[in-house]
């Protein structure tokens, strides 16, 4: 009897244990040379760890390295460093952006980003004209 029980926990063990998945978000505001270590360590990340589901979040100056033709210091760009991670299941969200803007000056941004078990939330602000 007991060996059953003890067969039926390992048994369970292994099956969550194949079923865990870390759910890790990166986040980018700080420039093209945060960027390039952040990129870096995801890829790191995946070397040792490939079913992790990873989602990168970039807000305020980490919108830099998603910039069509931004390069690294090493004068590599950075899309062809995030194709990369995308080809491996890494998820990009960006910064906030504008929407819409109404006839008054009002402005409506929305930004998206995961929260910490992955789910892509959004908050939406409705900005009044300056003045």
């Amino acid at each position: 009897m007991f060996g059953k029980i003890a067969a039926a926990l390992l048994l369970s063990f292994a099956a969550f244990a194949a079923y865990a998945q870390d759910k890790v978000v990166y986040h980018f505001d700080g420039g093209l040379s945060q960027a390039t270590k952040g990129l870096r360590n995801i890829r790191n990340h995946l070397d040792t760890d490939s079913k992790a589901k990873i989602v990168a979040v970039a807000h305020a100056e980490g919108v830099d390295f998603l910039m069509e033709g931004a390069k690294t210091t090493n004068n590599q760009e950075f899309a062809a460093l995030v194709g990369d991670l995308m080809a491996r299941g890494v998820t990009f969200e960006a910064a906030p952006h504008l929407i819409h803007k109404h006839d008054s000056g009002v402005e409506e941004w929305m930004a998206f980003f995961p929260d910490p078990d992955g789910q892509l939330l959004a908050l939406m602000s409705q900005v009044p004209p300056a003045g």
